[in-house]
């Protein structure tokens, strides 16, 4: 607790659990007032569930929860808010199909004395909020529209200037470039000064490091360390959090890592001047297989919109596709489905049926290869179960909702959607975004041995490390245009941010 400070919430003794599996296990919290408080530990450690209980999403608990030090028990998120609680949660709870003001006011529009929504009022007062966070767009464009990370940060200013007195980040920065995350932490600390209590959960542990005050450790659904930030290092807190593996989990790639000569095996994709809008500028690359071609750029470089040409999402303005030695200009997914494109989604939210088992999600890309006329749940188990063994998913519960798996394994659902198939290649927009330390070294294994079974594999990030260790080439896409390619040489960190 920072000097002079007095708590603002405590949590003591909390307890949670789901279907008999306790997600908590006696945690003792505390937040103080004019403090930021960082939370890490894997996934699955009990750090979402906890923010979800003080946010009221969670109101069935044991234990007690204390506001300015009395015992208070919300009945839902609406009771928390009004207690001046605000969430900004790891998946995206922004309304795409309306516009960016009226996200930025959802659910505390300003109206007249007659109660007629202000719509000029809104809209001037929601660019002015974004522009003091450093987000210059149109209020009254629709949301949707933009790219996700935007999407994040836009709904992150909504929260962060709502007069809320706790404010609980989780993985705010997972789709933020650089110079946004220094954006974001300078607005924290103007915050925190202000006399805000924030928490602030991240898998990024510079991240924690370099904002927070106080850090806490969690493991197994239990609170397992506690320092000052300025006390503690990475390496003690991945010591904390999983107690082995740090020095293999630790990479920071700021050494030179090699990458191998080109490749001399059959191209699967070539792409040639891709144009789009003003997303992207004569695009061309060519991905073989077996090979892992690394697309990386900051936040609204022109990846997204890339990934979505590639799988038939969006149709280019120039340029075209050769897909396995055949002309392909895909007018929607299924054409990309049938010329052996996979594609995996930055938004497990947009690509998964969280409140279906885990066997649906499995089989929803082959339904038409398993049924003619009647779907045949029978099968879609055999081949669920395959896949969870074969990616090492946990629980290994093919009957269990999809949305009582931590981000890492559902992240593994995902890729077991489109491994039944399979693909000739498989685009994976941030497959380690918003994942512990031990769930990506999880998918990147996974990813690697796809590539040594002669998969193509095109991966696009906004994580250099996510790039680094896995990519054969690296191409780096700064406003819409490929600015540079590494191949057959040694490339840092630095030297990748550097290109970007």
């Amino acid at each position: 607790m920072p000097q002079g400070r007095s708590p603002i919430l405590e949590l003591q003794e909390i307890t949670k659990a789901f279907g008999g599996v306790e997600a908590l296990r006696g945690v003792d919290f505390v937040l103080s007032a004019g403090e930021i408080h960082g939370l890490v530990g894997e996934n699955g450690a009990g750090k979402s569930t906890l923010m979800k209980i003080i946010a009221g999403v969670h109101t069935e608990f044991s234990g007690r929860l204390l506001l300015d030090g009395r015992e208070t028990r919300f009945r839902s998120a609406r009771d928390a808010h009004a207690a001046g609680i605000a969430m900004v949660h790891q998946e995206l709870s922004v309304a795409p199909d309306l516009s960016i003001a009226e996200n930025v006011f959802l659910g505390s529009q300003p109206t007249n004395r007659f109660g007629l929504v202000q719509w000029r009022r809104m809209a001037r007062e929601a660019g002015e909020q974004l522009a003091r966070f450093g987000i210059d767009v149109d209020p009254l464009s629709r949301l949707g529209d933009l790219p996700i990370g935007l999407q994040q940060l836009i709904e992150i200013a909504r929260v962060l200037f709502s007069g809320a007195r706790i404010i609980i980040l989780d993985e705010p920065t997972s789709a933020l470039s650089p110079p946004e995350v220094e954006r974001l932490f300078s607005t924290l600390r103007r915050l925190r000064d202000e006399g805000t209590g924030i928490i602030f959960i991240s898998h990024f542990i510079e991240d924690i490091l370099r904002v927070s005050d106080t850090v806490t450790v969690f493991r197994n659904g239990r609170k397992v360390a506690e320092a000052q930030a300025a006390d503690t290092s990475k390496a003690a807190l991945i010591e904390a959090m999983i107690g082995k593996g740090r020095e293999a989990l630790e990479e920071s790639y700021t050494e030179d890592i090699p990458l191998p000569p080109l490749s001399d095996r059959p191209v699967v994709l070539k792409a040639s001047g891709l144009s789009l809008a003003r997303s992207l500028k004569d695009v061309s690359f060519e991905v073989r297989a077996g090979e892992v071609l690394g697309i990386y750029g900051f936040m609204g470089c022109g990846q997204l919109e890339l990934a979505r040409i590639l799988f038939g999402k969006l149709r280019p303005d120039h340029g075209g596709l050769v897909v396995a030695g055949g002309q392909a200009t895909f007018a929607s997914t299924a054409q990309a489905r049938r010329a052996g494109i996979a594609f995996v989604s930055e938004s497990r939210r947009d690509m998964l049926f969280h409140q279906e088992p885990v066997y649906k999600n499995v089989s929803v890309s082959i339904l038409d290869r398993i049924s003619r006329l009647l779907l045949k749940p029978s099968r879609e188990r055999l081949i669920a179960r395959r896949q969870v063994e074969q990616l090492q998913i946990r629980p290994a519960a093919v009957e269990l909702n999809l949305g009582m798996l931590s981000g890492g394994n559902q992240q593994k659902v995902a890729l077991a959607k489109w491994l039944s198939y399979p693909p000739r290649l498989l685009v994976l927009c941030e497959p380690t975004r918003g994942m512990d330390v031990g769930a990506k070294s999880d998918v990147i294994n996974i990813i690697r041995d796809l590539r040594a079974r002669g998969l193509a594999i095109i991966v696009l990030s906004t994580e250099p490390e996510t790039v680094l260790s896995l990519a054969d080439r690296i191409l780096v896409l700064r406003r819409g245009a490929v600015v540079r390619e590494f191949s057959d040489e040694a490339i840092s960190k630095d030297r990748l941010l550097e290109a970007a």
